[in-house]
């Protein structure tokens, strides 16, 4: 009979041996409160996210009131929850939320200070992104205790991302699915276009 400790000692290094055999990048799945700041204007959503697909429902009173992206399938779909109808669109690599530690074409990273945000004690970070044909400064207030980016913000002013209440856990697979009662938009248009065709 094995003693309780000693089964415990085993099944550490097994699982410690597991994880170190394992790829290190883990897949990031959250849900938060997301304030986009572009130009002045303040916008709030609440955002649902895996790695390859996320939703976020609008709080203003836009007729998209709900956006969800499948990078796995190429496409966006716009709900209209009032209309019950929702708009197919190609995915746009540019929509994708800069959720990660390292940013897309990351050049040069500084720390230049710490803060606590949102109850998480965060290091400040400049960011150096090559994009396209130019070098673009960001700011990053990285979290260091859930190593998640609470904040982002261009160093010009422009454009500003904040993440509050953020959840580390997984995403239900619902939340990522067209309702099953909403038509597509297409169909609708072509419904209205051939009532108004003179017989």
């Amino acid at each position: 009979m094995v003693p309780f400790y000693m089964l415990r000692v085993v099944i550490g290094a097994i699982l410690s041996a597991w994880l170190l055999g394992s790829d290190t990048t883990w897949a990031l799945e959250f849900s938060a409160d997301q304030i986009t700041n572009i130009n002045g204007h303040s916008r709030k959503a609440n955002i649902y996210y895996r790695d390859d697909r996320w939703r976020i429902e609008h709080h203003d009173l836009n007729p998209v009131n709900v956006t969800i992206v499948r990078k796995d399938k190429q496409v966006m779909w716009l709900l209209l929850s009032r209309m019950r109808h929702f708009k197919t669109v190609p995915y746009d690599p540019e929509q994708a939320p800069k959720v990660h530690e390292k940013l897309g074409g990351e050049v040069k990273r500084e720390p230049i200070g710490t803060e606590t945000l949102d109850g998480h004690p965060t290091t400040l970070y400049q960011v150096t992104v090559q994009e396209a044909n130019r070098e673009e400064v960001y700011y990053q207030w990285l979290a260091t205790d859930i190593r998640f980016p609470l904040k982002l913000a261009r160093k010009d002013g422009g454009w500003q991302v904040e993440y509050r209440h953020v959840k580390l856990r997984p995403v239900s697979d619902f939340l990522f699915q067209l309702p099953v009662n909403f038509q597509p938009l297409e169909e609708f248009d072509q419904t209205e276009t051939q009532q108004q065709q003179p017989m």
